[in-house]
């Protein structure tokens, strides 16, 4: 993993394609995120994500503002990244456990911002980490252990 990515991993309570599904439904990111950034999906974007989707969310941190988003990475059931204007990139892997539950890794991947240096010093890694550390907590509690 580059010096300009962080991430976390969780093992959830539920198959790959359940959890893809939640995560490939714009409208559903709201329920897991963890930042407490993410409001809602604008409705001029696709109902399920695919490679090349541009989809929009409506944010909050401190001022509300909207944010355009293209998937860049897909593998159904396995992968999807999304980059923002500026570049950076929110991706999420799955690894079926094969018992019914996933491995999911959640990575923010500033290497490929054209800010990567001014998201270094407004500390926006670190607090990204938080927040992903808050939705693979908030993703186990959708699908608690049987």
């Amino acid at each position: 993993m580059s010096s300009r990515q962080v991430s976390d991993t969780r093992v959830v309570a539920a198959p790959p394609a359940e959890i893809f599904a939640l995560l490939a439904d714009p409208a559903k990111h709201p329920l897991i995120d963890g930042s407490g950034t993410v409001r809602a999906a604008r409705g001029t974007g696709p109902r399920r994500l695919e490679l090349g989707a541009r989809f929009g969310m409506d944010m909050k941190l401190g001022l509300p503002y909207k944010i355009r988003n293209t998937v860049v990475e897909f593998e159904e059931d396995r992968l999807i990244a999304w980059r923002h204007f500026y570049g950076h990139r929110w991706r999420w892997q799955l690894h079926d456990l094969g018992d019914g539950r996933t491995e999911v890794t959640e990575t923010f991947d500033w290497s490929t911002a054209r800010i990567g240096v001014l998201l270094e010093l407004v500390r926006f890694p670190a607090k990204n980490l938080k927040g992903i550390r808050a939705t693979l907590d908030r993703l186990q509690e959708r699908y608690p252990a049987a």
